[in-house]
């Protein structure tokens, strides 16, 4: 049926049985395209009836649905005539692995970070009140979302305004580590409740035993049973916040799903719905290890087993060096936003239980409970990914650099991420974190240099962030620096007489090789590793800038505000003028495909940025001719 469906309005005429089996080949699509192209699997099995159930009781896209983060959308895809192109998932041109308005008229909202969705669906509620319209407007939320303090600003403004919107909460214990703090506690009272379970299924029990039953009599008698399960199950948490409180409700019955939420629907005030889903559901592997299989990259389905065997990553590496450090020293800790194994600190957490600290998605307190920390004489390390980070900008300028605390933080995921594309490509990170006063920022060329530079944050008084790729490089012993690290000190790796390149992290290995390139051209290149961003090594700058023609700066980072411009700075205020190229990030975001294709997308493969390098080496050699 899944090839035959043109749009989600087809859902309305389906039989319950129908759709039981659309479900049925919808999880198979899901397993057989992430299985090819990697992507969000778990968290997208666990809301297929779910999803189901929205499109057949809503008329999307005149009602407005919001997928908090979107990593569970790949259902509304597959249900909003997307069938055809969802082989191309996540891949160069093809569909986006997160809701994507540009994409179609169903995605109304381009998520990608957590906790925004309610808040999003209180701004369409309001926009629809204003205009007059009456369409609805549904916000999924997961219950790992409810961990980030946004949610509950939203909650807090939804209810006490009583603007009509519903809010599903898909609870299944999950975000991309398993959930944390109370309100996952509260949520797990909730499911778990005896007397309620024990009630629901005498209800059940009794019904099935009623000869004839019509439909109005069997929904007055569902009435009743919610009514009356306010006796077992205390839901006044969200009551209390202005909201009315269904469930929980079964997230894989679709036919109760249905009347559930056409009672929402019908509802004039906010309106939480409790739905209790399983992640990974209908694929065993992701059933018993949901949290490996939130994120994935390709896989043999048969298994569950990763199709190459990839690398150990700079995380991992990171988390055994720390776990190390930790052992003799008491101060040293880790905390995490809801990423454990994402940041690879599974090793860790397993070594020094009592030092490691998941806050759930919570960036913003991540960072100012590290303060707390250092201020207190710990060490803290905060491991986030890049794009994640610039939730707390405020915390980390205010509360870290501005007390100048020794606050170390992780930023994984650092420069292009490939398939997850526009909503968590890391590229700003050097752009707003070289604006904060007493921070180093650094960035390693490969996993000898990450080593090192992690060694330098456990010696150094004060805060100090390190910017790193998934992958971790290792460019082997030749080009690894015999002495341990000095804060802001550069290293020479080539000398040229025509051109100097200085380069960030990865981009090392690239400018190598654009060195050796432009020697076949008769153009001598050096290559500085730039591995501090701040402080600069401005002596070494000086040095390499006065006796060459051209300057060329590289990063995976925006050009506005980066690296390149800093260096730009430092050379004008010294008087020195040269003729510099930026290379970088431009200025747009940078849609998904994979890293190698989003680099020549940018101008930023060797031969791209040889020849970048070949026309401003002419252009200065004519203009001083």
């Amino acid at each position: 049926m899944l090839k035959d469906l043109q749009n989600p309005a087809q859902l309305k005429e389906m039989s319950y049985r129908e759709l039981q089996q659309l479900a049925a080949e919808i999880r198979s699509e899901l397993i057989d395209t992430v299985a090819e192209c990697g992507g969000h699997l778990a968290s997208n099995l666990g809301v297929v009836e779910l999803t189901l159930a929205m499109h057949r009781v809503f008329n999307c896209p005149e009602d407005k649905f919001v997928f908090d983060v979107g990593h569970q959308c790949y259902v509304h895809k597959l249900l909003t005539g997307r069938y055809g192109q969802f082989h191309s998932l996540r891949k160069q041109g093809g569909i986006s692995g997160f809701p994507d308005a540009d994409e179609s008229p169903y995605d109304t909202f381009v998520a990608g970070h957590a906790s925004t969705a309610i808040s999003a669906a209180l701004g369409m509620a309001r926009t629809r009140d204003v205009m007059h319209a009456d369409n609805s407007v549904v916000a999924v939320v997961g219950d790992g979302a409810l961990t980030g303090g946004m949610c509950y600003e939203a909650l807090n403004d939804a209810g006490q305004s009583k603007t009509r919107m519903i809010v599903i909460l898909n609870d299944n214990e999950m975000s991309i580590s398993r959930n944390v703090g109370a309100l996952s506690g509260y949520l797990n009272s909730l499911r778990q409740s005896k007397s309620y379970c024990a009630f629901k299924r005498t209800i059940r029990r009794g019904l099935e035993k009623i000869p004839g039953i019509g439909m109005p009599v069997f929904h007055f008698i569902e009435r009743l049973r919610d009514a009356l399960k306010s006796l077992f199950i205390d839901g006044k948490f969200f009551e209390a916040l202005g909201f009315v409180y269904i469930g929980p409700i079964d997230g894989h019955d679709i036919r109760h799903l249905c009347r559930i939420l056409n009672r929402a629907k019908n509802d004039k005030r906010p309106v939480l719905v409790h739905v209790v889903t399983q992640k990974g559901k209908g694929y065993r592997p992701a059933e018993n290890h949901p949290d490996d299989f939130h994120g994935v990259a390709p896989f043999y389905v048969e298994s569950g087993k990763a199709r190459s065997g990839g690398d150990a990553g700079c995380g991992t590496v990171i988390a055994h060096q720390l776990s190390e450090m930790a052992d003799s020293d008491i101060r040293i800790s880790v905390i995490s936003a809801a990423m454990v194994a994402g940041t690879g600190m599974q090793e860790f957490q397993k070594q020094h239980p009592d030092r490691f600290f998941d806050v759930g998605i919570a960036e913003e307190h991540a960072v100012t409970m590290a303060a707390g920390m250092a201020a207190s004489g710990m060490r803290p390390y905060v491991a986030v990914y890049s794009t994640f980070m610039q939730r707390a900008y405020d915390q980390i300028l205010n509360d870290v650099c501005r007390c100048e605390l020794p606050v170390t933080l992780l930023l994984d995921r650092a420069g292009f991420v490939g398939a997850d594309g526009k909503t968590h490509q890391g590229l700003f990170d050097l752009s707003y974190l070289r604006a904060m006063p007493n921070l180093i920022v650094a960035a390693p060329r490969d996993v000898r240099d990450l080593k090192k530079l992690i060694d330098l944050s456990a010696t150094v008084n004060q805060p100090m962030a390190i910017r790193y790729p998934k992958a971790g490089l290792d460019l082997g012993p030749r080009m690894a620096a015999q002495q341990p690290l000095k804060v802001g000190e550069w290293e020479l790796l080539s000398d040229g007489e025509d051109v100097m390149i200085f380069a960030v992290g990865p981009m090392v290995q690239i400018a190598m090789q654009v060195a050796i390139e432009l020697m076949g051209k008769r153009i001598r290149a050096g290559v500085v590793d730039a591995r501090f961003i701040k402080p600069m090594d401005e002596k070494l700058l000086m040095e390499k800038s006065r006796n060459v023609k051209l300057v060329v700066t590289i990063e995976e980072n925006s050009v506005i505000g980066g690296f390149g411009e800093g260096v730009a700075a430092e050379l004008c205020a010294a008087g020195l003028n040269r003729r510099i190229l930026n290379l970088g990030a431009p200025d747009r975001f940078i849609a998904h495909a994979r890293i190698s294709q989003q680099r020549q997308d940018c101008g930023l493969r060797v031969e791209q940025i040889c020849a970048r390098i070949q026309e401003a080496f002419a252009a200065e050699q004519g203009g001083q001719a």
